[in-house]
């Protein structure tokens, strides 16, 4: 099996390649290939076709998680378009790629967010919810889309990633350090819900689709069990053998971060990964207590 990685030696992708090399010949597209230290590294440069389009066109999995981190500071007008840019055109590229052989039988994953179902305060939200408002949400839907394309000529199966959790990086990375000097607390009202899930599972879950033939359309990696804002923060602290007691005024993140702040850490979605249960995916990680615990150890 020949699987091809966009987006392989980020927080996700670097440790998936390390379990997919062990069972396939993995392909990590790059623009630093030289850096790659897992699978085998290729230079690409999208929307610029390259001899990279040959390591797609006769791939049998393609996975795509190249973007840039959403969460990495305010949402300038600039900021938007590189966000937009970073996801669009490395989508298209890895579509254009996968036509030259359309034959072929293949398997697209491709990442995309929660952020899609937008701020929708204690709404249960699952496959079938329509799209939210927002900034995120449109960019998400457009990436979806430009996944979508690819369904002529490949199963297509977009994963809804919900706030990945693990200590060396993502979202708890940057929470880690106020916590463990005693200072964490709640943000804002700390009401919001957290749609989240363990690293682990996130890996699972890629693995599972490649191999799980049947698996085609939208499915949300969140855990069945999201938590409340206030909720996570407690789970974090009793981790951390820490005390919670200092709120983070939401005001403050408004003025520093701005919309990046009011849809992504004031805002929130309770999502249930209804479809990835029903078609017998199991979750290593389900309560937050005990997932928060695992990467406090490791």
């Amino acid at each position: 099996m020949k699987i091809v990685v966009a987006g392989g030696t980020g927080f996700i992708g670097n440790v998936l390649v390390q379990r997919l090399v062990k069972r396939a010949d993995v392909v990590v597209l790059s623009r630093h290939a030289s850096s790659v230290k897992h699978g085998r590294g290729v230079a690409w440069n999208p929307p610029q076709a390259g001899p990279w389009t040959n390591e797609i066109a006769d791939a049998d999995v393609v996975i795509n998680l190249a973007g840039e981190n959403i969460g990495a500071g305010r949402w300038t007008e600039a900021r938007k378009r590189a966000l937009e840019s970073s996801r669009m055109d490395a989508t298209h590229a890895l579509v254009y790629a996968m036509k030259i052989a359309p034959k072929k039988e293949r398997a697209l994953i491709n990442a995309s967010a929660v952020g899609f179902y937008g701020d929708r305060g204690d709404e249960t939200l699952d496959e079938s919810s329509g799209a939210g408002a927002g900034f995120l949400a449109e960019l998400t839907a457009k990436w979806e889309a430009a996944a979508r394309a690819a369904e002529p000529f490949a199963r297509v199966v977009i994963s809804r990633f919900g706030v990945v959790l693990d200590d060396d990086g993502g979202a708890l990375a940057k929470m880690l350090l106020p916590f463990k000097l005693g200072i964490g607390g709640r943000i804002g009202s700390g009401e919001q819900w957290m749609s989240w899930i363990h690293r682990d599972d996130v890996i699972r879950f890629i693995e599972w689709a490649v191999d799980q033939r049947s698996a085609r359309g939208v499915y949300n990696v969140t855990s069945p069990e999201p938590v409340r804002n206030r909720d996570f923060v407690k789970a974090l602290g009793r981790a951390l053998r820490r005390p919670t007691v200092f709120p983070v005024p939401g005001f403050m993140l408004h003025l520093l971060f701005g919309q990046m702040a009011d849809e992504t850490i004031l805002g929130g979605q309770r999502v249930m990964p209804a479809r990835a249960v029903k078609e017998g995916f199991t979750f290593a990680h389900s309560s937050i207590a005990e997932s928060l615990e695992h990467a406090m150890r490791n």
